[in-house]
């Protein structure tokens, strides 16, 4: 009989701020996805999971065990003083690992005889991404009217986003969620998240706005990097009141040097224009190439801007079926200052029903 006690999902979730919550899976795979306030305390290095896999599979579940015992034994005491550590703040510890398997049963069995009461979580990490799949369905089911921010790169749109939900308004941050700024050169300077770390940081942001009467976002494609947006999200766009940012050029290259910092960041931008490459006009790659070796950063943008980007998102923003209303500002405050405006009169409209 099992003498280590499971708690599911919900019980979890309803005392989580109460609870260490331990992670014993691979670095890896906690980076991909984990429960958020859960610390990682593994059982094997990313290598290690990999060769006891393959052991389990070319010489079967008895020589993987017995390799996996191998090399744990020797982590046992660091680990009980770490998970001892968390446990000792906390009136609750859960131990998890990917299905509720061998992983946490066994470090929730040793920290149960070393008398920390330890909890394991029934269907593992498993549990809790479909916890969040399925509120993510119906969430999406809640209509809500949209707000959306556009206009052309560098028009400093994110960081009126930024403003405004600091200030309180319902903004869904995706580029933030995904950790990617959307273009081919989005991810430079970032770390990426994982579809399911997306999914897991929209589903919290989503219940933190239940109440809220519309969302306000930034204009995006259905992907950002490797993240696909919910098709609520996309419709939400493509339906929702649109605010088209107007922003000085020059200024939009000082704002686009200073978020990619291409001299801290200049293999990845390379690495970027070198996958793009292949999309331009050879001669406008070459001069873009000159540039790049001058280290003419600023010019790299502009001329990016002006023969690629612009007229890119332009085109786009012709397919919309609604108008735009457009927003000439200067600066990021006159654009919140301007938005709040409008949101203002927007919220009227709302409760009438328009």
């Amino acid at each position: 009989m099992d003498s280590v006690k499971k708690i599911s999902i919900s019980e979890l979730l309803e005392k989580k701020e109460q609870t260490a919550l331990i992670d014993v899976r691979s670095p890896g795979e906690f980076k991909e996805f984990h429960i958020p306030g859960a610390v990682n305390v593994p059982l094997f290095s990313n290598d290690e999971r990999a060769m006891i896999g393959t052991l389990y599979k070319q010489k079967g579940p008895h020589i993987a065990k017995a390799k996996g015992l191998e090399i744990v034994s020797p982590k046992l005491p660091k680990m009980y003083e770490k998970i001892k550590s968390q446990a000792d703040e906390k009136e609750h510890t859960v131990i998890y690992c990917w299905r509720g398997g061998m992983r946490s049963r066994s470090i929730a069995s040793v920290m149960c005889l070393m008398g920390v009461y330890s909890f394991q979580l029934e269907g593992g990490i498993r549990s809790f991404r479909k916890r969040i799949v399925e509120e993510l369905e119906h969430l999406s089911e809640v209509k809500k009217p949209f707000v959306v921010l556009e206009g052309l790169t560098g028009t400093r749109k994110t960081d009126i986003l930024s403003a405004l939900q600091e200030k309180g308004y319902p903004v869904l941050d995706l580029e933030g969620m995904a950790g990617h700024r959307g273009s081919i050169f989005g991810s430079v300077g970032l770390e990426p998240h994982s579809q399911k770390e997306f999914e897991c940081l929209l589903w919290q942001r989503l219940i933190q706005l239940k109440d809220a009467p519309y969302y306000i976002i930034e204009a995006e494609s259905k992907r950002i990097g490797r993240i696909v947006l919910p098709q609520f999200i996309v419709e939400g766009k493509e339906e929702g009141q649109r605010f088209h940012i107007n922003y000085p050029f020059q200024k939009r290259v000082a704002a686009i040097y200073d978020a990619y910092n291409p001299e801290q960041h200049e293999e990845a931008v390379y690495e970027a224009f070198t996958y793009l490459k292949k999309y331009l006009q050879p001669a406008f790659a070459e001069e873009i190439e000159q540039a790049y070796n001058e280290k003419d950063y600023f010019r790299v943008i502009s001329l990016f801007l002006e023969h690629y980007y612009d007229p890119k998102y332009s085109h786009k923003f012709k397919k919309y079926k609604t108008e735009a209303i457009p927003l000439v500002i200067s600066s990021v405050n006159e654009g919140v200052e301007k938005i709040e405006q409008m949101l203002n009169n927007y919220k009227r409209e709302i409760k009438k029903g328009v």
